[in-house]
């Protein structure tokens, strides 16, 4: 596996992705409590009348999010999605280990907490979201990328298919089949593909 360059020499308000609709950039410490809001809302929770635990769930998310962000280790970013001023959606990006006795031969990138603004969705931020990550990963020579899905989240499913993603396993614990619990679906998107385009782009510029 290639050596990881670091992401901090990457100024953190230089904008990673933009179009005409939105704009992906690195978080600010400003931007957390509106994270803390999408992620909570997010949430899909059943019966209607257990939304009265959404408060204290961002309250709980927020100081996640604060924490993570003090003691981040170099590969680390969460980026959010930005339409006229507003922060519509978000994305975190980091690493992981396949093997937890040897976490530094066996890293890999790993996408979680993708999010976007219930009135946002179906506009192209996720999909921008995840084209940025592509790119960050890519920087930091990892030439693959992994995360998590429910099963029963046919529309996540859908995104994360059309961005390239594939499934690699199927998590079904125990607990899981007793409880009844929709089943955890790793999925992959190799990166290497992309690079090559990179790589045949900036030839062809140069």
């Amino acid at each position: 596996m290639n050596t990881p360059s670091s992401p901090r020499e990457q100024d953190s308000s230089e904008p990673l992705s933009s179009s005409p609709r939105f704009l992906i950039r690195s978080v600010e410490p400003q931007d957390l409590s509106e994270i803390a809001g999408i992620l909570a809302e997010s949430f899909h929770l059943q019966p209607e009348f257990m939304r009265w635990l959404i408060p204290i769930m961002r309250v709980g998310i927020y100081e996640d999010l604060r924490n993570r962000l003090k003691t981040a280790p170099s590969h680390y970013v969460c980026l959010v999605a930005v339409d006229s001023g507003v922060l519509v959606g978000t994305v975190e990006i980091g690493l992981r280990s396949f093997n937890p006795w040897q976490p530094r031969t066996s890293q890999y990138a790993y996408l979680s907490n993708l999010a976007v603004k219930l009135e946002c969705r179906r506009k192209g931020a996720a999909m921008q979201l995840l084209e940025a990550c592509d790119r960050v990963v890519l920087a930091w020579g990892f030439e693959d990328i992994y995360l998590h899905v429910l099963e029963n989240n046919h529309s996540a499913e859908q995104l994360y298919a059309k961005s390239g993603y594939r499934l690699r396993d199927t998590d079904a614990g125990l607990i899981t089949w007793l409880l009844g619990q929709p089943r955890r679906l790793f999925l992959h998107k190799p990166l290497e593909p992309i690079r090559r385009v990179n790589a045949s782009t900036d030839s062809q510029l140069s």
